[in-house]
C-alpha cells in the first residue's frame, strides 16, 4: 500500500509538471502522420480551363481561368505540404476520365486533346460550339518531378478520347469518338521507344465492329498485351489481343463479347487481370426521344475465362452488379483489388439557378471479393464539389485522393486534389468509412484526370 500511494504520487507529479512545462509525458505521445500516410511516388493530373462545368447544360464556357495544364505531384511528404509542378498541355475534360497514362518506368506521362482549347480573342459570350476537335497527342518527361517538360507533340486524328499503355511501356491505344473519326477504325496503336511515340500509327480494324459505335475506352491488360474495349453505343465489354509485327497490328478477338449496364464509359482490370471492372452511366434518351435525367449508375464485374465454349475458345461472364450514385464517370480499383470507387457526378454541373441542382457530388465506396468478383456497396459519400471526375487509391489501399474540376465557393479559384482516409472500426468488421481530411492541393480549375505513380 504505501508503495502504491508513492507510485500514484510520482504520476501526478509527472502530468503536473508537463503541464507547467508545456511539455507532454512520454505516454502520450502519438505519430501526428498517422492518419493520412498517402503512399506513392507521384499524382499525375490534367486540368482543362477552358469552361466552367455548367457549360455543358447552357453552353456559355464562362470566364476563362489560366491555361490547361498537366500537373505533377510529388508524394515525398505529407499532403500538408504537398505543392504541384506544372506544365501547359493542352486536354479536354469531354469524354471518359482516361485522357492521362504513364508509362511503367514513371519516366513519362501521355495526353491527349480530345477538343482544342477556346479561341483567344476576348470575347466573353464564347460558347462550347467554340471548341473544336482535337488531335494533338503529348508526351511529357515526368522524370524530374519537380520540372516536367514537353517532349513531343504529334497530331493524331480528330477527337481521342482515351489513351493506354501497355505493361511493358511500348505501345499507347488511342480510341477515337465517331463524331471526329468518321467511318475509320476507332482505335490506333502507336509504338513507344525512348520516350518518343511513333508519328504513324497502326490502325487495325477491330473484328465485328460496327462503323459509328462509340468506343468510349480501351484499357490495357496489366500483364498481357489485351485490351478491354467498351462499346458504349451497344452496352458491351470485349477482349482482343494485339499483335504488332514492323508497322502492322493484328487484333484477334479473345472470347465472346459480354453485355454489360447501360452506357458504359470506362473499364479497369484487378490487379491480378482476371477481373474486368465496367461502370455503366444510364445516359440516354427516353422512349419519346426526349433527353432524360439520369438515374443512380452501377458498377459490374466481368470474369475472364469463366469457362470455355464448344469449341475451347474462353467464355467470359458478368459475374456481379452494384448500384452507385448519380453518373459514376470516375472509376478505380485499389492496389490491393479489394475495394472500388467512383465518383458520381450527380447534377453538381448545372448552373446554379437550375432547379435540379444537387449542390453536391458524391462517392461510392464498393467492396470486392477478388476470388468470388462480387461486388457490395457500402455506401455514398457526399462531396462538396463540383464534377468529381477522376480518383486514385495510394499505394497502401488506405487513402484516396479525389478530383474537385471547381467548387461552388466562387471565391475559390482553381480546382483540387483531396484526401480521404478510408477507416475501419476495429470493433466493428463489418464498417468501413470515407473520411474527408482537411488535406487539399490547389491545382487549375478543370481538373479531371488522374493516375497515381506508384
Amino acid at each position: 500500500m504505501k508503495y502504491a500511494k508513492y507510485l500514484r504520487r510520482a504520476v501526478l507529479v509527472s502530468f503536473t509538471a508537463a503541464r507547467l512545462f508545456n511539455t507532454t509525458p512520454a505516454v502520450a505521445t502519438r505519430d501526428a502522420d498517422a492518419p493520412l500516410p498517402f503512399k506513392g511516388h507521384a499524382l499525375v493530373v490534367l486540368s482543362d480551363a477552358d469552361m466552367v462545368a455548367s457549360a455543358y447544360v447552357d453552353g456559355l464556357l464562362g470566364p476563362r481561368e489560366g491555361e490547361d495544364m498537366l500537373s505533377v505531384i510529388p508524394l515525398d511528404g505529407h499532403p500538408r505540404d504537398l505543392r504541384a509542378s506544372q506544365v501547359a498541355v493542352s486536354n479536354s475534360v469531354v469524354g471518359a476520365p482516361v485522357a492521362v497514362a504513364v508509362t511503367p518506368d514513371h519516366h513519362y506521362a501521355i495526353a491527349i486533346e480530345t477538343l482544342t482549347q477556346r479561341p483567344t480573342d476576348s470575347r466573353v459570350d464564347q460558347r462550347f460550339s467554340d471548341l473544336k476537335n482535337g488531335r494533338a497527342l503529348t508526351v511529357v518527361d515526368i522524370s524530374d518531378l519537380s520540372k516536367p517538360r514537353v517532349v513531343q507533340h504529334i497530331a493524331g486524328f480528330d477527337r481521342p478520347n482515351s489513351v493506354s499503355i501497355n505493361a511493358e511501356g511500348t505501345l499507347v491505344a488511342v480510341t477515337y469518338d465517331p463524331n471526329g473519326a468518321g467511318t475509320m477504325t476507332p482505335l490506333a496503336l502507336y509504338r513507344f521507344a525512348h520516350g518518343r511515340l511513333a508519328e504513324t500509327p497502326a490502325t487495325p480494324a477491330i473484328p465485328g465492329w460496327n462503323a459509328g459505335d462509340a468506343l468510349s475506352h480501351a484499357e490495357f491488360h496489366p500483364r498481357e498485351n489485351m485490351l478491354a474495349l467498351l462499346n458504349s453505343t451497344r452496352d458491351e465489354m470485349s477482349f482482343v489481343h494485339v499483335e504488332m509485327r514492323a508497322d502492322e497490328a493484328t487484333v484477334t478477338p479473345y472470347g465472346n463479347a459480354v453485355h454489360v449496364d447501360k452506357y458504359p464509359y470506362m473499364v479497369r482490370f484487378t490487379p491480378d487481370g482476371r477481373y474486368a471492372i465496367a461502370n455503366g452511366l444510364y445516359w440516354g434518351r427516353d422512349i419519346e426521344g426526349i433527353r432524360s435525367e439520369a438515374p443512380r449508375g452501377t458498377v459490374v464485374s466481368v470474369r475472364l475465362n469463366a469457362g470455355k465454349e464448344a469449341d475451347g475458345s474462353p467464355r467470359h461472364a458478368l459475374v456481379s452488379h452494384a448500384q452507385t450514385g448519380v453518373s459514376p464517370e470516375g472509376l478505380v480499383v485499389s492496389p490491393d483489388g479489394t475495394m472500388v470507387v467512383t465518383t458520381n457526378l450527380e447534377r453538381s454541373y448545372l448552373p446554379y439557378d437550375d432547379p435540379r441542382q444537387t449542390f453536391f457530388s458524391s462517392i461510392t465506396l464498393l467492396r470486392f471479393d477478388p476470388q468470388s468478383g462480387a461486388l457490395t456497396r457500402v455506401r455514398d459519400f457526399p462531396m462538396d464539389g463540383i464534377l468529381p471526375e477522376s480518383a486514385a487509391f495510394d499505394a497502401s489501399s488506405r487513402s484516396l485522393a479525389v478530383l474537385s474540376f471547381d467548387h461552388f465557393d466562387d471565391r475559390r479559384k482553381g480546382g483540387s486534389v483531396d484526401f480521404w482516409r478510408i477507416a475501419h472500426d476495429p470493433l466493428d468488421p463489418s464498417r468501413t468509412e470515407l473520411v474527408k481530411t482537411e488535406h487539399s492541393i490547389a491545382v487549375a480549375r478543370g481538373a479531371h484526370a488522374m493516375v497515381l505513380v506508384r
